[in-house]
């Protein structure tokens, strides 16, 4: 990463946790927000709300989760499970100085907020998730009901299971995978062929890329410089600890057994994308909002948006944020 590609008034740092490294790229002073990105990004991706939030009177940080950009990457794939990554966050706020925070994810980072707020409500008191809708520990291991979902074939998540075998794929086209996973999930792609399956899950024996679609011309929200920044990223990290994450999930089902049900009981806000598969497969989460969240501030589902919500729509989550960190 260079200074180049941070917003303007940004600086980028490391900041000890623990025995961990943390990299924030902030900006403003004031009330702090977090920003907590998902797979396969970077703080990059909240380059659109840094300058926005900090402008508004924001102490505005967006972190590198452990595992990826200049953050720590633990070898051990328990080290990714999600106490752990909570844990993170409330060091992080306490060695900024600072005793509460908004906390706002994205992807995997949503859930992430969405815990860290579950977990730790004296510490974020109000949170934001953007694409994956909150729903609280259940009865069914994950890894179950992905089996169900997935008929004949492996859903993506039991495809990253087996550690090396996606770090094998990928980093074999970096450049080219992001870029077909990115366009494959946005609002830009085709709607996809049902009867050839869908990027959530792969045949026995083939490779997720077969699935994606690529794009003659880049769309607006992906230049070839944010593409450029992705795959320097990861060319240098890997995808051995954003992968890890995928690898924990009956983990934290376990590690997280005394929440089944539980509720955030502090101000929240959803947004998602009416072309985003999580937020079509979250539709029975979203309609439990009025029990889950009781402080729901506004839950938005933004029409031909996509996976990537905050780049895809950079103007329309400024919004939502903005009224959301003004209503607290």
């Amino acid at each position: 990463m260079s200074a180049a590609h941070l917003p303007a008034g940004a600086r980028s740092h490391v900041v000890r946790v623990g025995d961990h490294r943390v990299h924030c790229v902030e900006a403003g002073e004031g009330p702090l927000v977090l920003l907590v990105h998902g797979y396969p990004e970077s703080w990059y991706s909240w380059r659109h709300q840094i300058p926005a939030l900090a402008a508004a009177g924001y102490r505005t940080v967006a972190i590198d989760v452990r595992g990826y950009g200049r953050s720590s990457k633990p070898l051990a794939v328990e080290d990714y499970r999600m106490v752990r990554l909570v844990a993170d966050n409330v060091g992080l706020v306490a060695a900024l100085g600072e005793r509460t925070a908004t906390i706002v994810g994205h992807d995997w980072g949503a859930p992430i907020a969405w815990n860290s707020a579950m977990l730790r409500p004296d510490v974020f008191t109000a949170v934001a998730g953007l694409s994956v809708p909150f729903a609280p520990p259940g009865e069914v291991r994950p890894s179950v009901a992905m089996r169900a979902m997935a008929g004949d074939e492996e859903f993506y998540v039991e495809y990253f299971q087996e550690p090396g075998r996606a770090e094998a794929e990928i980093e074999a086209d970096v450049r080219g995978w992001l870029l077909g996973f990115m366009f494959s999930g946005s609002g830009d792609a085709p709607p996809p062929d049902l009867t050839k399956g869908t990027i959530a899950t792969i045949p026995r024996g083939a490779r997720m890329r077969d699935r994606f679609s690529f794009p003659d011309t880049l769309p607006a929200w992906l230049t070839e410089d944010d593409l450029d920044v992705y795959t320097s990223e990861f060319e240098h990290s890997g995808f051995r600890g954003p992968l890890n994450r995928y690898r924990n999930v009956d983990r934290d089902w376990e590690d997280l057994a005394a929440f089944r049900g539980a509720r955030i009981d502090v101000p929240a806000l959803f947004v998602g994308g009416d072309r985003d598969g999580p937020t079509v497969w979250g539709a029975p989460a979203i309609a439990a909002f009025g029990t889950t969240l009781p402080k729901l501030h506004r839950s938005i589902v933004l029409e031909g948006c996509g996976h990537w919500t905050q780049q895809e729509r950079p103007a329309e989550v400024n919004e939502a944020l903005l009224d959301f960190l003004r209503s607290l």
